[in-house]
């Protein structure tokens, strides 16, 4: 349906297909997931609340990192949910683009705060007996500041400021969610403030913690080297699975990017939609088991927690 540069009240979600009575079987599925990502992120929360042994800077960081799995799914998956069973893919302009800020503030703190938790690590392993002195309270409630306002800031800019003004021609979006990227695409207006704010935004920010973390890791991977054999397995233990979430989060991302920038019609569209949502899904139900699984203090935690089991 085209729009002749009219006040879109609605749009269309194009990527979905009709899928029969598989639809309650589709349906079953991402529910599981859904309830999965809350209950583990959940438990995962409590345990580093309840126990005075996690509160230190890394579990804080984690437990920001586990709230924030919890924001992104919910941004998602109830309106996955009602999609799913809807034979009519539609959804309000107010909500969709609701759903647009809670989506790309999500995946800006998550971003954040693995940069973050990639400089504590790089604190503990490189200064250790300067990291009480230089990782205060302060700093650490400046850090999580940051991680949750910059992104709810630059967000408020880009989704109230920059896209609700446009002039849109179209209320096709080829997705199952809300992209802001498909929504600018809809313009009739000029949107090169759009373009020349997204790639500054993205070199600037995107890049910079991404050279931030590299830089942290170089630094880690000399101590290592150079140091002895405890301090190798502390920094294995403590970084492996920061690495493989951040690794994780990072090919999701650039499955969005590919899939999204560029036009891939020999793909079928179930991989589409699977590559469109690796980012969302994955990593808020990979985080809590990667942390959980590999780190040893949460474990102890989780069994003290549950099965009432001493140190």
């Amino acid at each position: 349906m085209m729009l002749n540069a009219t006040k879109v009240s609605y749009f269309t979600l194009g990527a979905y297909f009709d899928t029969g009575t598989f639809k309650y079987l589709y349906f079953l599925i991402v529910l599981t997931f859904y309830i999965l990502i809350v209950c583990a992120n959940l438990l995962l929360i409590v345990i580093i609340c309840m126990n005075r042994s996690l509160h230190e800077p890394m579990y804080i960081f984690l437990c920001s990192l586990f709230v924030n799995e919890l924001y992104g799914s919910t941004g998602l998956f109830p309106m996955l949910l009602v999609q799913i069973l809807s034979d009519i893919h539609t959804v309000s302009a107010s909500f969709c683009f609701l759903q647009i800020y809670c989506l790309y503030s999500y995946g800006g703190v998550e971003f954040l705060t693995l940069a973050v938790m990639s400089y504590d690590r790089y604190l503990a392993i490189c200064y250790p007996l300067q990291y009480n002195t230089r990782m205060t309270f302060n700093k650490i409630a400046i850090l999580t500041a940051v991680i949750w306002f910059y992104p709810f800031l630059i967000n408020t800019l880009i989704v109230a400021g920059l896209t609700l003004p446009l002039q849109l021609c179209g209320n096709i979006i080829n997705k199952v969610y809300c992209d802001n990227y498909y929504v600018v695409k809809l313009a009739c207006s000029d949107t090169t403030v759009n373009n020349i704010f997204g790639l500054c935004h993205m070199f600037t920010v995107i890049f910079g913690l991404i050279i931030l973390i590299i830089y942290t890791y170089i630094r880690i991977l000399k101590v290592c080297f150079s140091g002895s054999k405890q301090t190798r397995q502390k920094a294995v233990s403590t970084c492996t699975p920061h690495l493989v979430s951040l690794l994780n989060f990072s090919c999701g991302c650039f499955f969005e990017i590919v899939q999204s920038r560029f036009i891939i019609n020999n793909l079928p569209n179930i991989l589409r939609i699977f590559l469109s949502l690796y980012w969302l899904t994955c990593q808020p139900l990979f985080n809590p088991l990667l942390y959980g699984l590999k780190m040893s203090k949460i474990r102890i935690a989780y069994k003290c927690l549950l099965f009432g089991e001493k140190n």
